[in-house]
């Protein structure tokens, strides 16, 4: 192991159990056999007496009001969700809504169970700084009850030297409010691909759709389908994997008042409903300017699917999947700018392989380029990509992960060719970063991993999730790592 290279810091970052949002609550939904009890529920609190529902709206907003954002408003919008439930004869008092609402509502703590698997960017606000220092946005994986997974962040300062500071992390959570998005129609023919589904209904709609459309063109296409179509045995649940496909794709944004670490990326969609995990952020640059970007995995319990989000400010963020055989299993990293114009990614799409993808012309993740498979003892099981590349004078930074005996996660490197990344121009020997004493015990034992670093200074910063429960960082000399590294076979575009 080369371990040596990498300084670890003493400043830990360890799940806070008071960092909560407010949920929706339906009594019965969590029980094995499903049966609300919700109409029960309204009957009981509508028939409380005035002065009784008043003191206990008061004890509740004493009790949770300084915890959360609106919570006044979000009893009312809870109210909403469960207001079919109400008699049409009977009219409750404001204060009787707001009560429902409540009781209709749960606190979940984020990160009550573990905090893990960061990335780290430049954050889009850099003013206020001395010389020699960096703002950066840290993305989290916070996991909560259930092993749900949603999307936090973190802000801290990089320097002078090797100074880190975290910003206090303090203050209501505040979730996303989900936004209508303009649609793509060339990742709604490839989602429909990837599920083989191709009928008459479904080339009709993609006939009639534009290149980029709202929610109100969908359904008006929908809706003007002619009826021998849909008449079909098929025609019901083609109708339902167009709307399921379609609604891959959204946006979410939060208030212009709230900062970056009280805003949570919450599941927003089925494919999510079980988390949203290993979030890799970059800062990609092109010809319209900077913008954030990222890849992660949506889970739904049983599979997995890939997304990848945007955004100019890390507050409005538009979500859409990825399409294509590069794009399967975990761990796509997206490169900070195209190269020879074209948009690539590492991926792990064999499950045990890095690979290079490039995106074709329809939208859609193409085979990979097998670029580095398991080979040395430390990662016999599989490898992995750390976060996105990182561009230095002599070649793309790779920041990599292999799994060994006793499913032990290590950090190891790879350098690409800067102009031809199919090629693998050296490798670190060993592992970077291994789990130690103080690393290996956690939510889940022997890993160290990482979603993205980046350098200053002539330093790579790199964020790594300790034991999948806690957020340490090391630094290493940029020149020491490479220099440290071996020359790879020029032969073929793999280093093995």
């Amino acid at each position: 192991m080369t371990g040596a290279l990498a300084v670890r810091h003493d400043l830990i970052l360890v799940p806070d159990p008071r960092r909560v949002v407010v949920k929706l609550f339906v009594p019965g939904e969590d029980d094995a056999l499903v049966r609300t009890r919700a109409q029960a529920l309204i009957d009981r609190v509508a028939q409380l007496d005035d002065e009784e529902t008043g003191r206990l709206l008061r004890e509740t907003f004493d009790r949770f009001g300084n915890r959360h954002r609106d919570l006044e408003g979000t009893f009312h919008h809870h109210y909403d969700l469960v207001r079919h439930r109400i008699a049409r004869r009977r009219d409750l008092s404001p204060t009787t809504r707001l009560l429902v609402g409540a009781y209709f509502s749960h606190e979940y703590a984020v990160e009550a169970a573990a905090l893990c698997n960061p990335s780290m960017v430049p954050h889009p606000d850099q003013a206020g700084l001395a010389a020699g220092q960096l703002r950066v946005a840290v993305s989290l994986r916070q996991i909560g009850e259930g092993h749900l997974s949603s999307i936090g962040f973190a802000t801290a300062v990089l320097g002078p030297g090797r100074r880190l500071t975290v910003a206090d992390r303090a203050g209501p959570l505040v979730l996303g409010q989900r936004m209508g998005v303009r649609h793509r129609r060339d990742l709604l023919a490839a989602g429909l691909a990837e599920e083989h589904c191709d009928n008459e209904v479904t080339a009709t709609v993609l006939y009639a759709l534009p290149d980029r459309y709202d929610e109100t063109t969908f359904e008006l296409v929908l809706g003007t389908l002619p009826p021998d179509l849909l008449s079909r045995s098929t025609g019901p649940s083609t109708l339902e994997q167009l709307r399921r496909t379609d609604a891959a794709s959204y946006a979410t944004t939060f208030p212009a008042a709230s900062a970056l670490h009280q805003r949570v990326l919450w599941p927003a969609t089925p494919a999510e409903s079980n988390g949203l995990e290993d979030a890799r952020f970059v800062r990609f640059t092109d010809e319209n300017g900077p913008v954030y970007r990222a890849t992660y995995t949506a889970y739904d319990g049983r599979r997995i699917a890939t997304r990848a989000l945007a955004s100019v400010d890390l507050r409005r963020f538009e979500i859409t999947p990825m399409r294509g055989p590069g794009a399967r299993n975990k761990g796509v990293a997206l490169f900070p700018r195209t190269v020879g114009g074209r948009h690539l990614a590492l991926c792990r799409a064999d499950g045990e392989t890095i690979g290079l993808t490039c995106l074709d012309g329809e939208n859609r993740w193409q085979e990979a380029v097998p670029l580095h498979a398991p080979r040395d003892s430390w990662e016999l099981i599989q490898v992995g990509n750390c976060g996105s590349p990182i561009e230095t004078d002599v070649g793309w930074l790779v920041l990599t992960h292999g799994v060994g005996a006793m499913r032990r996660y290590a950090i190891g490197a790879l350098l690409l060719d800067l102009h031809r990344p199919e090629r693998v121009v050296a490798r670190l020997p060993g592992g970077l970063l291994s789990p130690d004493d103080a690393d290996r015990d956690g939510y889940v034992p022997n890993v160290v991993y990482s979603c993205g670093g980046l350098v200053h200074a002539g330093e790579l910063w790199l964020p790594y999730g300790a034991g999948d429960a806690r957020v340490r960082f090391a630094t290493v000399p940029v020149t020491a790592l490479i220099a440290a590294m071996v020359e790879s076979p020029p032969s073929g575009g793999r280093d093995a």
